[in-house]
């Protein structure tokens, strides 16, 4: 049986990893959004520091790998497959979450995630070894000052990859605060409490000195109805949790309710099942982070613009139920539970197919244009009407491929400078290959 299981999962990570790679290279644009141009950008220019938007943490990953002869889109991806291997590796050396981590890792939703030019990528195996840390405080075999320490050390490296992990901060303290009669109560309560003092640090040293600005342009009260946030909180867990298909149609359709229905089965089964089938302390812990983190994504939505919540900024939350969820699944179905895996793998190989892409293609169209421009190694500015030109900004999604030093515009006058792109001057030169399915 073991012989048998251990095949299944060489299988599966096998089929993850070829897939990951797959759904990059059949993309037009390499699995890019207008994020992964800053974060690229970031990456070519540093050590100047372009911007406070994002930590440090993913663009100088990005970075790092450029120093052995990659480009930084093909670090980007680098790092994403990194973070697949890592996830693995460390699971089975530490006997933790193993088996589970093959099959969520091999879910559409996170293969996605590895294979995008974004932060999330980076952050997952930091929150393992975050879940990893405070499972071992928990059961008593980190204690007193060293795990302080690394608890602490564990939330300082998430702030720096992804800000929301504030959340994590604050979830961490605030579960000190309601077991405050355990004895490994005041590790997290402190550990919570440096991670905050960093935070504020990090602030008044960091962000305020390259852009004092930045919280009084990104603070905004009332930005939207709780009529709205309410639904795409719903819309965003229900494709968060569907192990299939993470992405709904935009247009509507008949479609929506399969995915979302899809989901909230899941959830209402998670909910079941935990009920159940009593958590383990650590498992509790797993769940209550999780839960203080959507729940944090969603209030802060009425003060700070952030996009809606779906599976991509839910991952590194959604990251801790998906684990313990498999672990009662393998509990109750034994080996059973793989066949998520390959069928969520299935789901995935047909939509990518279905909204294939050529990015191989694209990028040599691009380069030879920009080439011919010798616009391939200058400062670009790429204009826009509005930051809401999605099919415009792909144009500069893909050109930040190949040159990442692409600055987007809004000023018309900029259009006057040669180094200043537009999808018209273009597309009037070269064809790209879009998929139709957006």
């Amino acid at each position: 049986m073991k012989f048998k299981e251990r095949n299944i999962q060489i299988s599966m990570i096998i089929i993850t990893l070829m897939m990951i790679i797959l759904r990059f290279l059949l993309n037009e644009k390499g699995r890019t959004n207008p994020d992964s141009i800053r974060y690229m950008r970031f990456a070519h220019v540093f050590p100047t520091i372009d911007n406070t938007t994002t930590p440090l943490g993913y663009p100088l990953s990005i970075k790092f790998f450029t120093f052995f002869g990659a480009d930084e889109f093909w670090s980007s991806k680098i790092v994403g497959i990194a973070a697949f291997l890592f996830i693995l590796f460390f699971t089975w050396k530490k006997n933790f979450f193993f088996k589970e981590s093959v099959v969520l890792s091999a879910l559409f939703s996170f293969l996605s995630i590895y294979s995008y030019t974004m932060s999330e990528a980076l952050i997952l195996p930091f929150v393992l070894i975050f879940l990893y840390t405070c499972s071992l405080i928990i059961k008593g075999k980190l204690e007193k000052g060293k795990a302080i320490f690394y608890l602490s050390l564990s939330l300082i490296a998430l702030y720096n990859i992804r800000y929301s992990s504030l959340f994590m901060m604050a979830g961490t303290g605030l579960f000190g605060l309601i077991f405050l009669k355990r004895t490994y109560s005041k590790i997290f309560i402190i550990s919570g409490l440096i991670g905050g003092i960093f935070v504020v640090l990090y602030k008044f040293l960091f962000i305020d000195y390259f852009n004092e600005n930045y919280v009084n342009e990104f603070l905004e009260i009332g930005l939207h109805p709780t009529s709205k946030l309410l639904v795409e909180l719903f819309q965003g867990l229900c494709t968060t949790f569907n192990p299939f298909i993470h992405i709904a149609n935009p247009g509507g359709g008949i479609i929506n309710y399969a995915i979302y229905g899809i989901g909230l089965l899941n959830i209402l089964l998670i909910c079941w099942l935990f009920i159940r089938y009593k958590l383990s302390e650590s498992e509790f812990f797993f769940v209550f982070i999780s839960i203080s983190g959507i729940v944090c994504s969603y209030l802060i939505q009425y003060f700070y613009s952030v996009n809606p919540i779906d599976y991509r900024l839910m991952a590194p939350f959604s990251f801790a139920v998906w684990l313990v969820y498999f672990r009662k699944l393998f509990l109750l179905f034994n080996n059973n539970v793989y066949a998520i895996g390959f069928l969520s793998i299935a789901s995935g190989m047909l939509f990518t197919w279905l909204s294939r892409g050529n990015y191989l293609e694209n990028r040599k169209e691009m380069q030879h244009f920009l080439q011919s421009e010798k616009l391939d190694k200058v400062p670009l500015k790429f204009y826009l009407e509005t930051a809401e030109d999605l099919d415009k900004i792909q144009v500069a999604e893909l050109i930040s491929t190949i040159n990442p030093n692409v600055t987007l515009s809004f000023k018309p006058t900029d259009t006057l400078s040669r180094t200043t792109l537009t999808r018209y001057k273009v597309l009037q030169k070269i064809k790209i290959d879009k998929n139709k399915y957006q």
